[in-house]
């Protein structure tokens, strides 16, 4: 199979980028593909594509950039050049911008590959139904909301238009068939990156660093945290450093500049910037605990498969679909109410105050992010892929569903 993946690809700032490099990075060691054509955004600096193990050839075609009107004739353009198999659609709402009309011609690209005959998976992180537009940084506007509500409708109908559309969360499965009428929805769950060997879960020496970890300004709010580690100096003698690891949200450019000035009479209180993929072991390996102080959710979240991957305790917002995640996935966490301070200083303190509680959620973690790793996804997707490729025509959905429930009778 010559395989095109659309997506965002490191050293790219634009959304999922990250999942797009794992993706690639997993896709490569599956016997059943012999070229990746990698159609993604065009950086300044080369893709990082030095992976430790051999795999198939990687072709690399940067053929769109995030704003721009042309996205759907350039990348229309690649796949009329490279004559891909199967195309794979690593896709949210904002994926191709966040102005309105590039961000909506994005997401016709499914409907170009039904016209052109090319078989096609699209990946959706999130579904408008589930997003709080004021939250997530689209409008406070009611009208415009409403307005939004309708163009997303729309587009969502021409994402449904891809052979199979893949969802992470179970519950979004139904509100796709219930509300479209779709039959070619399924369930394949978010995978975690990376399954390192087994933590010791031991702290480092020095104090004890309380993280969380993203784009913030919209509906991540990081103020939540540092009046939280406030709060709980002022009742223990716990030694605490807040990181702040991540980047603004291109809907709110100098939003952490703003927080550091606003705050900079915090003691141990440290932004880190952008974080390489190289260091992002080490900023959850030296974490006591990663913090979400989401005021809503966007769908699934990679920084939870992320912390348990590296075996790391939680602390979540008791909102949407995190909660419906950590039931669906077996997470474990202390939930906190969202924009609550004091809430907060709670649930982290059950957590940096009690290391056998500390432990067992960091144990839990790991074992859940163990039990589906990006290895078990791919092959998940390429079995999609063969299904629709044998079924030509008559495909059905129930031949998607045999495949997961064989692939899940097997992990």
């Amino acid at each position: 199979m010559k395989l095109a993946i659309v997506t965002a690809y490191p050293p790219s700032k634009v959304t999922l980028t990250e999942y797009g490099y794992y993706l690639v990075k997993h896709f490569r060691l599956q016997p059943e593909v012999d070229e990746i054509i990698l159609i993604t955004d065009h950086t300044k600096g080369e893709k990082d594509l030095k992976f430790e193990e051999a795999g198939c050839k990687i072709t690399v075609a940067e053929s769109w950039d995030f704003n721009s009107y042309s996205n759907i004739y350039r990348i229309n353009k690649t796949l009329n050049k490279t004559k891909p198999d199967a195309v794979l659609f690593n896709l949210q709402f904002l994926k191709f911008g966040d102005k309105k009309v590039p961000a909506a011609l994005g997401l016709l690209l499914p409907f170009v590959c039904k016209l052109k005959g090319i078989p096609c998976i699209s990946l959706l992180h999130n579904i408008l139904e589930q997003v709080d537009l004021g939250n997530a940084g689209f409008t406070q506007n009611r009208v415009l909301q409403s307005v939004y509500n309708f163009i997303g409708t729309t587009l969502t109908k021409f994402v449904l238009s891809s052979d199979v559309v893949a969802v992470t969360i179970n519950k979004y499965v139904g509100i796709l068939e219930k509300k479209y009428k779709a039959k070619n929805v399924v369930l394949i769950p978010h995978g975690s990156f990376e399954t390192p060997p087994e933590p010791s879960y031991e702290l480092p020496e020095g104090p004890k660093q309380i993280m969380a970890f993203g784009k913030f300004g919209t509906y991540k709010k990081v103020e939540v945290l540092i009046d939280a580690v406030e709060i709980i100096r002022k009742r223990t003698n716990e030694d605490i450093e807040i990181v702040i690891a991540g980047t603004d949200n291109p809907n709110t450019p100098g939003y952490l500049d703003g927080v550091a000035k606003k705050y900079s009479h915090v003691d141990q209180l440290r932004f880190t910037g952008y974080v390489a993929e190289e260091d992002v072991p080490v900023i959850f390996g030296e974490s006591a605990v990663c913090v979400f102080p989401y005021t809503s959710t966007t769908g699934s979240s990679g920084v939870l498969h992320q912390a348990g991957s590296y075996g790391k305790a939680v602390v979540l917002p008791n909102l949407g679909d995190l909660a419906i995640l950590i039931e669906d996935e077996g997470y474990k966490g202390e939930f906190f109410e969202p924009e609550n301070a004091n809430s907060l200083a709670d649930s982290l303190e059950r957590i940096i105050t009690d290391d056998a509680n500390r432990i067992a959620l960091s144990k839990a973690n790991y074992r859940a992010a163990c039990s589906l790793p990006m290895s078990t996804i791919t092959k998940m997707y390429l079995d999609c892929f063969i299904a629709i490729q044998q079924k030509n025509s008559d495909f059905s959905i129930l031949d998607i569903e045999r495949y997961m429930e064989k692939e899940e009778t097997t992990v």
